[in-house]
């Protein structure tokens, strides 16, 4: 279970780089996502990563270090350029991206003072992409084992992951978030066929030993289990501006809210309340301040009971 400390400590490891579209280009990167809401609550956070020693990477330091993002533990790299990955979109409004090989992130050292920062986290969050390589699948190996709250958000990208591998860290991790085609995807290289959602959830409650699973569901909302209730939670109704790291920002406010209280429908409505707030915007990390995203709680927040919950198991009558 998350700790909750008074001054919590969130790190994240991973891919950053620029998002490129067909008419504009972002900084982006799940990881780096994730950590610049976590900061608009108020909350210490470091990102691991590496960039190049380019102007590209020189963009991305001034971006962490402008939305007080620790940059301590960011690496820069003079042979292998900063990320871009090329985005489009499709006729649903979901990107699809192409990914830069060997890029600088590819490349993250293990160094001590990111081994020490690690142990002192209360929120270590990373994802499959950034394993693609050897280097940084070793750095992030080490790097779980002295972690102390795990944050799975599996994000698979074909051809950027190696299978066994995402799983070998869905072993590992305490929270594991993912949507219903990675969800088909793990059953299946398991031999295990697709019934019930929630036969299908307590599965891998059971296989991976995790304490929490999360399944993304898009505008249909999701499914949270901490392994002995299912909570079913709607997607708010808003005008889509742009999909592009709404996940990341569910993720960023289930987690600010979790690291004050472990009451899973207080935090699953941050959560699914900021995704819609930042769905709502362009880009996955718009300009914003706190009391916005305060104000647009207020006015669209659903009721509790629109949350269902149920047992995630029949309790055996014997």
């Amino acid at each position: 279970m998350i700790q909750k400390n008074s001054s919590p400590i969130a790190v994240s490891f991973g891919e950053v780089l620029w998002d490129i579209f067909p008419t504009y280009k972002r900084i982006g990167g799940a990881p780096l996502n994730v950590v610049y809401h976590l900061r608009k609550f108020g909350i210490e956070t470091h990102i691991i990563t590496k960039i190049g020693d380019d102007d590209l990477g020189n963009k991305i330091l001034k971006h962490i270090q402008d939305n007080q993002i620790s940059s301590d533990n960011v690496q820069r790299d003079s042979t292998y350029r900063t990320g871009t990955v090329f985005a489009t979109f499709d006729d649903h409004n979901e990107a699809n991206y192409d990914f830069l090989e060997n890029s600088a992130w590819d490349y993250i050292d293990l160094e001590e003072k990111t081994i020490n920062l690690v142990k002192r986290s209360d929120v270590f969050i990373f994802g499959s992409i950034a394993s693609r390589s050897a280097k940084s699948r070793n750095t992030l190996t080490q790097l779980i084992e002295v972690a102390n709250y795990k944050v799975f958000d599996i994000n698979l990208r074909p051809p950027h992951y190696d299978l066994k591998f995402v799983m070998e860290m869905m072993k590992k991790a305490n929270l594991i978030k993912m949507n219903n085609a990675e969800l088909e995807i793990i059953l299946n290289e398991l031999d295990k066929t697709f019934t019930t959602e929630e036969e299908s959830i307590t599965f891998i409650h059971e296989y991976f030993k995790c304490e929490e699973i999360i399944i993304s569901k898009g505008a249909k909302g999701g499914i949270y289990s901490d392994t002995k209730s299912l909570y079913r939670f709607p997607a708010i109704e808003i005008v889509i501006r742009d999909t592009v790291g709404s996940g990341d920002a569910f993720l960023a406010g289930l987690l600010a809210e979790k690291l004050k209280s472990n009451t899973p429908i207080t935090f699953l409505k941050k959560g699914a309340t900021l995704g819609a707030f930042i769905t709502s915007h362009t880009g996955a990390c718009p300009e914003y301040e706190i009391d916005d995203f305060t104000t647009f709680y207020d006015e669209n927040i659903y009721l509790d009971e629109e949350i269902k919950v149920s047992p995630l198991k029949e309790e055996d009558p014997s």
